[in-house]
């Protein structure tokens, strides 16, 4: 249990001799959804504990707070990362906007994250990064939640100019990305690619690979994220996103240019792209005469 939910469950088992009913009910309420109630109105949480107004004020008023307000704060220290994309929300969701002014100002942010990104581009990780793609023997890709989708993108890239190369976000879940470590050398690298919201597994899988020995490269959105002491060299991209956790246009720009350069890079990278476009040909649509024979 976090410092913050512990603190509040301190608070209720003290304050609990003289609660009422109906602040026992409340009470229940709260310990059960403690991160629900944390993104809650006071209207909000009054209706969802079935109270009025007033009653829940005198709830956190009975737990030594001034208020709702000190009440909510109180229960979301610790959740602050989890809960930034809800308020973002509620905020922008009090704004009237049309969609093309909604989707202007995403595209907005996206130019943003694309120019910090580039302004702190730091170009000895980037050679560092390219260099330990290219002299693994094997690469293996770990990412989970949508950076499961960024990891199969960067595969698709990297594989045309590697002898190995695997995306461990396949259908085993975690479970089938554990039980490879066990197969690993320092002789091999992981990838792992992980963005607010940061995911357990992710990061729990790169220690494990640092602890081995294996070399990993990280990409993430800033030094502070939990994946960056894992990192043998680390790539940044801004990924700030107003209305959601994080930017994947963001995420996918890094991966990119990390593509981009590890194709440039590459002895065979004239070879591999013509392999590539002879292998597909019979599948790309040529025109209106396609399929005549």
């Amino acid at each position: 249990m976090s410092q913050a939910r512990s603190h509040v469950a301190a608070r209720i088992a003290q304050a609990q001799p003289t609660f009422s009913r109906m602040q026992h009910r409340m009470a229940e309420y709260v310990l059960a959804h403690q991160f629900r109630v944390a993104t809650m109105t006071i209207d909000e949480f009054a209706a969802a504990a079935g109270v009025s107004v007033a009653s829940a004020n005198r709830f956190a008023r009975a737990l030594g707070l001034p208020g709702y307000p000190q009440f909510r704060a109180e229960l979301a220290r610790g959740f602050e990362a989890a809960l930034e994309p809800v308020e973002k929300l509620r905020i922008e969701l009090a704004h009237s906007a049309t969609a093309a002014q909604v989707m202007a100002a995403a595209l907005e942010e996206d130019i943003r994250n694309a120019q910090r990104t580039l302004q702190e581009l730091d170009a000895q990780a980037c050679e560092r990064a390219v260099d330990s793609i290219l002299g693994a023997e094997r690469v293996f890709i770990i990412g989970f939640g949508a950076s499961g989708f960024l990891a199969g993108l960067l595969q698709r890239s990297l594989c045309m100019h590697l002898q190995a190369c695997e995306s461990l976000a396949g259908p085993g879940g975690v479970s089938h990305a554990a039980r490879q470590m066990a197969r690993m050398t320092p002789r091999d690298l992981v990838i792992a690619i992980g963005f607010p919201r940061y995911l357990a597994d992710t990061v729990t899988l790169s220690q494990a690979a640092n602890q081995a020995g294996v070399p990993v490269l990280v990409l993430t959105d800033k030094a502070t994220s939990p994946l960056a002491p894992c990192a043998t060299v680390a790539l940044y991209a801004h990924s700030a996103r107003q209305l959601s956790s994080n930017s994947e246009t963001a995420a996918l720009g890094l991966i990119e240019g990390l593509a981009a350069a590890v194709a440039h890079r590459s002895k065979n990278s004239i070879q591999a792209a013509a392999g590539v476009t002879q292998s597909v040909m019979p599948w790309l649509f040529h025109g209106a005469g396609a399929g005549k024979r």
